[in-house]
């Protein structure tokens, strides 16, 4: 859900890769398209090829395993005129040659994440993989069956489950299992159950502890700012192709469609909790604060199969996810690693994950966790080490190198996080952005800093002329960073903008991580063209909504309190919600927005509702006089404090510039 100017004032923004609510570009560029590789990027893309083993195909037979069957180039109909979702769009990663505006590392990866359909894993265990970012699980239970993350979109998930039953008998889904609260496990679940069939008893649905607060809180009080960041990292804004987007690391690209939300009925509490599904046998294990605040494996005996959820893929994962999040913890995803290694791997014969590939056979799969677990643990120790070296973040990501035993491992190398920014991360976790130099701890800010950085080294004209020779030698990293210096001191200056985002490109065509490149393409796009104009619209919708309690929804208000608007102002408000029986005093005070539990006598009004017209209210389907009139909202006291508040909070711009300064 993203807030534009045009939602309602208790719009909330949750960054479950909403693009919504977009609004007009800042400025008004002729469209410049993508240029061709410079020699260095030739060169670099080159030299890259040389460095792995490419002649190991283990990956392309494993993906493959299995395969029974898929529909053509994986379509998926949206409601409107574009597709929810297409493989069509990349056939260009069907060329037996990388192109040269592509990192073969990352195309490889590509090619990989680029096979889709149905795959049978082992006995009554079967996958449905290439039909969204992640993975959907079946298992065959007696007389049900037991659909284990049900991807992104509603759209995606019924394509995918019908593909299934194209080639199997039709039983009905009578378990739904989320691994984590990431949007692209759980957002397609009404694509697969009817939520009635829940509220009757006749599907459950099971979810590890601390799910449904972390569905979506983890994503509300920045969400606004992490909609805007998750469109450079995952590329949603860049067309696919070969100068385009190619592949996110963990997965093809993010569906189109509708997420949607249902409660989980039971759910998983011990850290090892074992459980019969309709005759299947389930091991769960608990592993928050990995990839995700919440977060569980399971190992199913019967069929000697270990899924290990997000926290062991073909890909290093993110430490520190670039759309921005709080840091994971390396050592306890390593220790939550290892932990299912001893317990699971001596009795398994194929481990599965939610994102890509199988991995068969009893030596890979403990080779596979030791090399995971090792590759987090090495990061985060060795980061520490340098940390307390002295060395800063920068130089750590500029000095750290994977052992060679891991560096030539393809499920280690950096598709989605990266060795360099998840080093940062660690330094993070531990010691925060200050670096400790005192020269950094009150700088300029960026537009202050910018100008006076151009002026000492010369004016705009004389960095600009000096950035283009080094261009030329190849040096983009230094190009982007000083032309950013010129565009921030100046968003006009046209031929900063033009190099900037032509140092940018390279940097993308040269990056293995699918993120980078992203990001680095999506930064050039926007320098050369400017923020897009994207058609408006919300997000929002009750499934999401019913998972903000009523805390974070106070605690939402009080982000978006606009304090010079609040200045010497005082209110207390109290609330009663008729359906939970909860009730709250929000006070004003000081320009912050506070509440507690409870009700104060003599507060300035009181309002008194359900949830459900709350929602409705937030979900622009009525408003609040509409809804006192209706009857649906009762204010005592002073009426005009409500609009006096409302009055006072922020709206925030979806589409806020990012490689140049606010206006």
């Amino acid at each position: 859900m993203t807030a534009s100017s045009s939602c309602s004032s208790f719009s909330f923004p949750v960054a479950l890769v909403a693009l919504a609510c977009a609004l007009g570009g800042a400025h008004a560029f002729a469209q410049i398209a993508p240029k061709p590789p410079e020699a260095a990027t030739l060169k670099a893309n080159a030299d890259m090829a040389k460095t792995l083993p490419f002649a190991n195909r283990q990956d392309f037979e494993d993906a493959m395993r299995g395969f029974i069957g898929t529909v053509p180039d994986a379509l998926v109909p949206g409601a409107g005129p574009r597709p929810a979702w297409s493989m069509k769009p990349y056939d260009f990663l069907k060329a037996n040659e990388p192109a040269d505006t592509v990192n073969p590392s990352l195309w490889r990866q590509a090619q990989l994440n680029a096979i889709h359909g149905l795959f049978r894993v082992t006995d009554r265990v079967y996958q449905v993989r290439g039909f969204d970012i992640a993975n959907m699980t079946i298992v065959e239970g007696d007389t049900s069956l037991i659909v284990i993350d049900p991807l992104l979109t509603a759209e995606t998930a019924r394509a995918a489950l019908a593909l299934y039953y194209q080639h199997r008998p039709k039983k009905p889904v009578g378990t739904v299992i989320y691994t984590h609260g990431h949007a692209d496990h759980f957002g397609g679940v009404k694509g697969v159950v009817d939520e009635a069939d829940v509220a009757a008893g006749k599907v459950q649905v099971i979810a590890p502890s601390g799910f449904m607060e972390t569905a979506v809180a983890e994503n509300i009080l920045a969400g606004n700012a992490m909609s805007r960041r998750s469109q450079y990292q995952f590329g949603t804004l860049l067309p696919p192709g070969a100068r385009g987007q190619v592949d996110t690391g963990l997965g093809k690209a993010l569906a189109r469609g509708t997420i949607t939300l249902i409660a989980p009925t039971s759910i998983v509490n011990k850290t090892t909790e074992e459980r019969t599904i309709d005759g299947v046998q389930v091991v769960f294990q608990l592993v928050p604060g990995s990839e995700a605040p919440s977060e569980m494996l399971m190992y199913l005996p019967q069929f000697r199969v270990l899924n290990m959820a997000e926290d062991v893929t073909h890909t290093m994962h993110n430490l520190y996810t670039i759309r921005g999040a709080e840091v994971r913890d390396g050592n306890l995803w390593a220790r939550y690693i290892d932990q299912a290694r001893v317990a699971f791997a001596g009795k398994t014969d194929v481990l599965i994950a939610q994102h890509h590939w199988p991995t068969t056979g009893q030596a890979r799969i403990a080779d596979l966790l030791k090399k995971q677990r090792d590759m987090y643990k090495f990061i985060n120790d060795q980061s520490l080490r340098l940390l307390n070296q002295g060395y800063t973040a920068a130089d750590i990501a500029e000095t750290l190198r994977m052992p060679a035993s891991l560096e030539q491992e393809w499920s280690a190398r950096g598709y989605y996080g990266t060795l360099r920014h998840n080093a940062k991360a660690v330094y993070q976790k531990y010691l925060g952005w200050y670096d400790a130099n005192p020269a950094n701890l009150n700088p300029l800010p960026p537009v202050d800093y910018a100008k006076k950085t151009v002026q000492y080294m010369g004016g705009a004209d004389a960095v600009i002329a000096r950035a283009r020779d080094d261009f030329q030698k190849g040096e983009y990293r230094w190009v982007a960073s000083a032309m950013s210096q010129v565009v921030y001191a100046d968003p006009t200056n046209r031929a900063a903008r033009e190099l900037g985002a032509d140092a940018l490109e390279q940097l993308g065509y040269q990056s293995e991580a699918g993120t980078w490149r992203s990001a680095y393409l999506v930064g050039a796009m926007e320098l050369r063209n400017g923020v897009p104009k994207i058609p408006g619209g919300s997000s929002s919708n009750a499934d999401t909504l019913k998972a903000v309690s009523n805390d974070l929804f106070f605690d939402f208000l009080g982000v978006r309190l606009d304090a010079a608007k609040a200045e010497g102002k005082t209110m207390v408000i109290n609330w009663n919600f008729t359906d939970s029986n909860q009730q709250f005093v929000l006070t004003l005070e000081n320009s912050a927005l506070t509440h507690i539990a409870g009700q104060q006598p003599g507060a300035d009004a009181t309002v008194t509702l359900s949830r459900a017209t709350l929602d409705a209210i937030t979900l622009k389907e009525t408003s609040f006089p509409a809804a006192v009139l209706a009857g649906k909202v009762k204010i005592d006291g002073d009426r005009t404090k409500l609009g006096e508040l409302m009055a006072m909070l922020d709206t925030f711009e979806p589409m806020f510039p990012v490689v140049e300064p606010r206006k």
